[in-house]
């Protein structure tokens, strides 16, 4: 494998703004399937999270796909749901945004947990970067199906060693988390506006 399992993401997250500084759709979710490779790494303890992102990114992408001029902008599929006022619907746009983004939420505050605590076991790191992101906006039964799954992650020396390909793994995985943070910043912080960012499961 050429460089780190993060290379396609980060030339990818290169194309995600278009000049003029709006999210485009497409590029956005590319990088998000690109990531996809990684939680494979993890096993059965990312099922659950991959299953979750591979449904939203297929919404978004179909929804993308019906017009791809119209939808070129990403927030553009929000504005129309805010307008016919189906924003938020459990099968809206809208809701596989705010949770893909979530998800990926999760995935850079695990990288961060992995490069800032190099003692902590996978779970360990798993479970605390869970906490900090997506348990607040779970349910009982989701909040219990993850802790579950989260003893199922992998040993953490033989994952990074599998993820690290031919390239700088640390490097690569700091540079993930702070270049993609600012778009899902960005997804948040467009949701807030029309008080969109809070919806639970």
């Amino acid at each position: 494998m050429e460089g780190t399992v993060f290379s396609p993401s980060l030339e990818g997250m290169q194309h995600i703004k278009s000049p003029q500084g709006e999210m485009l759709t497409k590029p956005f979710l590319e990088v998000c399937k690109l990531i996809l490779p990684v939680i494979d790494k993890f096993g059965a303890a990312m099922t659950l999270v991959k299953s979750d992102i591979g449904g939203n990114i297929s919404r978004l992408e179909k929804k993308y796909q019906s017009d791809t001029t119209k939808y070129n902008y990403l927030y553009n599929m929000v504005k129309e749901e805010v307008e016919c006022k189906t924003a938020k619907g459990s099968s809206s746009c809208t809701n596989g945004l705010l949770w893909l983004t979530r998800a990926m939420d999760f995935l850079v505050e695990l990288f961060r947990n992995l490069l800032a605590h190099p003692d902590w076991a996978m779970a360990e790191a798993c479970t605390d970067s869970y906490g900090k992101t997506l348990k607040k906006f779970h349910g009982w039964i989701a909040s219990s199906s993850f802790t579950v799954a989260m003893k199922l992650a992998p040993d953490r020396k033989k994952f990074m060693e599998v993820i690290a390909g031919s390239g700088e793994v640390n490097a690569d995985m700091e540079k993930f988390c702070s270049s993609f943070s600012p778009f899902l910043e960005e997804n948040h912080k467009f949701l807030a506006n029309f008080g969109l960012d809070d919806m639970k499961a």
